[in-house]
């Protein structure tokens, strides 16, 4: 099958299209021939080997995380897929690779399509969606009523938190430039700081999360404008000694991530407040739990740009310069 590979760590130069064989598939996977996928800020950085501390992946490796498709065939094992299903998934970190035509994936980690979204859409969801969900639910437990802002409100993480923070009834901030402002309140952002010409540290306060994806300074800052108690989750900043523990890194490793997360951990207790790193895990049941809010509408994709799967290395370019204008780009194989 024809897949898009790195070769070795560095720039794009060393990620080819290349044939490679057709997966194995065990007894409790399902194989899925991949009608499109996403592309993600998280796929520049394994390309590049940013992530080498805690995801020591082997090269060559195909690239991509997140995929909606057509079910192929079934393991002995698999009770909740037939051929035929229309599916979708971001696969275990361990069996990434949806820049391909065809990808095996646990059961566990897939779920049936919302039968409201084409593939195309269906495929700019699962990464950012269970990201959405791990922290909003999952780590925060959001309430009706509860405050929070979330940053970079019209890229693809931000525009989907929005919806589901909504839906969770929580008031919403969201940072946005000049020219996001009205799609971002069209998501249902309660308040929008422009960050071009405003500083929301100075007129936000009181708030019960944040979610940053920015890290660096913006996430000092984003520590300020929480209540006590408050929390801060980034998927940006350095990873803490619990995402250390959650990947399995072993006691040298964990000495030395707790040391990069050290100074926004002290500053977060000063404060009187808890920063948390959220690297996502698949679930294909957290996906289903996602599945009636966007058939019911309440999320709905945000889908910038479409490139035909030849174009998969242009499409990651054009994500890693910054074009995109809003929500996901999304590889097609058809």
């Amino acid at each position: 099958m024809k897949a898009f590979r790195v070769e070795k760590y560095g720039d794009a130069s060393n990620m080819r299209a290349t044939e490679i064989a057709d997966p194995q598939v065990g007894a409790d996977d399902v194989l899925v021939r991949i009608d499109a996928a996403s592309v993600n800020p998280l796929d520049m950085k394994i390309r590049d080997g940013d992530l080498k501390s805690i995801l020591p992946y082997r090269l060559p490796l195909v690239l991509g995380n997140d995929l909606a498709g057509t079910v192929v065939r079934v393991g002995s094992s698999v009770t909740r897929f037939a051929v035929g299903d229309e599916v979708w998934a971001r696969p275990d970190k361990d069996r990434i690779g949806t820049f391909a035509e065809l990808l095996a994936v646990h059961q566990d980690d897939l779920a049936a399509k919302p039968a409201t979204l084409t593939m195309t859409e269906a495929a700019s969801l699962p990464l950012v969606a269970l990201t959405a969900w791990q922290a909003l639910v999952e780590r925060a437990n959001v309430q009706p009523g509860q405050k929070v802002l979330i940053h970079a409100g019209a890229g693809g993480l931000g525009s989907i938190t929005i919806q589901l923070a909504k839906a969770l009834g929580a008031h919403v901030a969201a940072t946005a430039s000049t020219a996001k402002i009205d799609l971002v309140k069209d998501l249902g952002a309660d308040e929008v700081i422009d960050y071009r010409t405003q500083d929301f540290s100075e007129l936000l306060t009181g708030y019960d999360l944040v979610l940053d994806s920015l890290g660096g300074e913006n996430l000092a800052k984003s520590l300020r404008i929480l209540k006590p108690g408050g929390l801060a989750i980034s998927v940006a900043g350095p990873p803490d000694t619990a995402t250390a523990r959650e990947l399995g890194s072993n006691l040298v490793l964990r000495l030395g991530i707790a040391a990069l997360s050290a100074k926004i951990r002290r500053q977060a207790k000063r404060l009187g407040v808890t920063y948390s790193f959220l690297f996502m895990k698949a679930s294909g049941d957290q996906l289903r739990e996602l599945t009636p809010l966007i058939d019911a509408g309440k999320i709905r994709p945000v889908v910038d740009q479409v490139f035909p799967f030849d174009e998969t290395l242009q499409a990651m370019e054009y994500v890693e310069k910054g074009r995109a204008k809003a929500g996901k780009v999304v590889v097609s194989m058809t």
